[in-house]
This record gives structure tokens, sequence and C-alpha cells, in this order.
């Protein structure tokens, strides 16, 4: 119960990683709000969580990371709803790929707008019930009662680029320095901002796309090729990524700040 009484927001986690992260978060004791653009995927994302707890450890928001009065209304619902937030986890992602020379302003600007604006936007959001919370505790007794915790993401992409994936890399990317300064700024209220970088996952981000102007997905080649270059021969499962998210949303990890850790079982993208 490494969570125990936490409450935490993940936002895109009507899906993949986000599901996963959110299930194994309720197993530890955690109290979530789960944001999805889609009612369908966050109530079966709920169901699934509730499976070992009761619906009470979880409530779900709609709206989209793009939209800074709904961001706003996220945080002050999950306070309404669990009396704090303790977690937030920057999941939600998108991707729009494409060749740079044929890509639109669109397909640029909405990437970095969610990847990386809305990163930005759930952070700023959170200030008051993160860091408000945690400076009220330093001035009365000179420390904080626990450390609150800010994981966002990264890719894979970002680390080593990825063709047609410009708009992506480059967003995942600004998540790295948008960490590193954060850890910096709020590292005086005991508030542990951490990157992971996931590699090849199977989620619908990766799989197989046969139309190129189809939305999520990856070309059968493209994707082939990524596979064989796998040393555990596989791809990471959603659980995988999560449990190390555990580790930065956890008091296991209160004297580690301002890190990425790529979690893509070694594999290595020229």
């Amino acid at each position: 119960m490494l969570l125990q009484d936490r409450v935490a927001v993940i936002t895109g986690a009507g899906r993949g990683i986000g599901r996963a992260i959110a299930r194994l978060f309720v197993d530890e004791g955690c109290r979530v709000m789960i944001n999805d653009v889609e009612r369908d995927p966050a109530d079966e994302a709920a169901t699934f969580c509730t499976e070992s707890a009761t619906r009470s450890h979880v409530h779900t928001s709609i709206g989209s990371i793009a939209d800074p009065h709904y961001v706003e209304s996220l945080m002050s619902e999950t306070v309404s709803e669990f009396g704090s937030i303790d977690i937030l986890v920057n999941n939600a992602g998108i991707t729009r790929d494409g060749m740079i020379h044929k890509m639109s302003e669109e397909e640029w600007h909405t990437v970095l707008d969610v990847n990386l604006g809305g990163t930005f936007r759930c952070i700023r959001a959170a200030a008051p019930f993160l860091r408000d919370p945690a400076k009220a505790e330093i001035e009365a007794t000179g420390d904080v009662r626990y450390h609150r915790k800010i994981v966002n993401f990264f890719s894979t992409s970002a680390i080593h680029g990825n063709i047609g994936q410009a708009n992506y890399a480059a967003a995942k990317m600004g998540n790295v320095g948008l960490t590193r300064s954060l850890a910096r700024e709020w590292a005086p209220f005991r508030i542990n901002v951490n990157c992971v970088a996931p590699g090849f996952t199977d989620t619908r981000m990766t799989q197989i796309k046969e139309d190129a102007a189809s939305g999520m997905g990856i070309p059968r080649a493209r994707r082939d090729e990524l596979l064989q270059k796998l040393p555990f021969g596989r791809p990471a499962s959603p659980e995988d990524v999560a449990r190390v998210v555990l580790f930065f949303a956890s008091p296991l990890s209160d004297w580690v700040t301002g890190q990425t850790i790529n979690v893509s079982g070694g594999q290595q993208i020229p």
C-alpha cells in the first residue's frame, strides 16, 4: 500500500499506460481521478480499477487538457471529490505523424498544445493544491507532512528522434526541460518532479496503421522494424511502464527529483 490515503490526478487514463497506472495506484491504496477526452474509455477504466477496490476510490472527469478552463475545473473537482491532490501524472498525449516538409500548422500546434502545453496547464492548475499546502505546512511546522509528486512523460522518440514525428519529439523533449526546471522551483516545498520515457509499448499509439491518412498508429513495415530492435523480444506492456511511475509517485523516490528515466527494455534506436 505504497500510496495509502494519497490522491492522484492521472490524465489520459482511459486507455493504455494511463489506465494501467490508475489500476496500479488504486491497488496501492490511492484515490484516483481519471481524466480522458472520451466518456466510454474513462468509465471502462474506472470499472477496471474498481475490480479490486471500492468505487469511492475512483472518479472520472471528461475533457481536454488543451483547454485551460477545463484543466482548472479538473483540479478543483478532484479536491472537491477527494479533499486534496498529492500526485499529478501528466500522461495524456497524442500523435499527428507526418514528414516535416508536409506537416501542417494544425498538426504541429495540436501535438505541442496537448503533449507539452497540456503538461504545463495541469501543473499550473494544480499549484494551489500541491505547492500552497506544502508551503503552509513548512511555515507552520518547519517541514512538510509528506512529499508530493509530479510525474511527466517524454518518449524515446524525443531521445533518439523518430522519422515522421518531429512535432511529437519536440513536444516530448520540451517536457524534459519543464520537468528539470520545475524540480528546482518546487524543491523547497518537497515536491518531487520526474519524467518517464516509455519505449515501444503495446498501446493504440503503436498499433498497425494501414492507412497513412488515419490517426494513431505506426505503418506495418516501420512497426516490424522497431520490434526487431527490442532486446527483450517484445514491446513493453502498459503495466511495465506503470510500475516505474509508481516508484516516482511513492515515498520510495522521496530523494529523487529532476530525473528522467528511459523505460524501454534496453531499446536503442540510431
